[in-house]
């Protein structure tokens, strides 16, 4: 049975990178983790290191739709940190399913975003990694949001 993680993922993350050469489970994680501090702190560097820069990199997710490559992911998370939403979002709920060079994490993001009133989220979500070239990257993600008119509001307020 795959172990349902008794731990979240949210605005407390750490950047743990060096640590996400680690080939095993550990190192995984800390990749997961290092995405969480990512996002949460606006971090592009830190995002742009997490992600694989493979041209086959899929992100599949409310606001982008279906974009492949590192690049035009990093580029699809600079717009969410630097448009008019703050969005703080905490990963929990967590199966995780890994193997050697793989690890998959599915489970629930919570959170919010802000642009002049604060908006609660919940996003369906799974992170796929891969260990390579001495570290684990990121290689897919997908999210959903379930509500229609809560999709609507959230790429309204994205967009600006």
């Amino acid at each position: 049975m795959p172990p349902h993680l008794d731990t979240t993922f949210g605005t407390g993350a750490r950047n743990r990178l060096d640590a996400a050469t680690d080939p095993g489970r550990e190192g995984a994680l800390a990749a997961l983790e290092s995405f969480y501090y990512a996002f949460n702190q606006r971090d592009l560097d830190a995002l742009r290191r997490v992600w694989t820069t493979d041209p086959l990199a899929q992100l599949n997710n409310p606001l982008g739709g279906i974009l492949r490559g590192g690049e035009a992911i990093t580029a699809l998370y600079g717009r969410v940190f630097h448009g008019p939403a703050r969005v703080t979002v905490e990963f929990g709920d967590i199966v995780e399913y890994s193997g050697e060079g793989h690890a998959v994490f599915a489970g629930r993001e919570t959170g919010e975003y802000r642009v002049t009133e604060t908006v609660p989220l919940s996003i369906r979500t799974t992170r796929i990694f891969a260990y390579g070239n001495g570290r684990w990257v990121q290689v897919h993600h997908h999210g959903s949001i379930d509500d229609a008119e809560a999709l609507a509001a959230y790429q309204a307020a994205i967009r600006g």
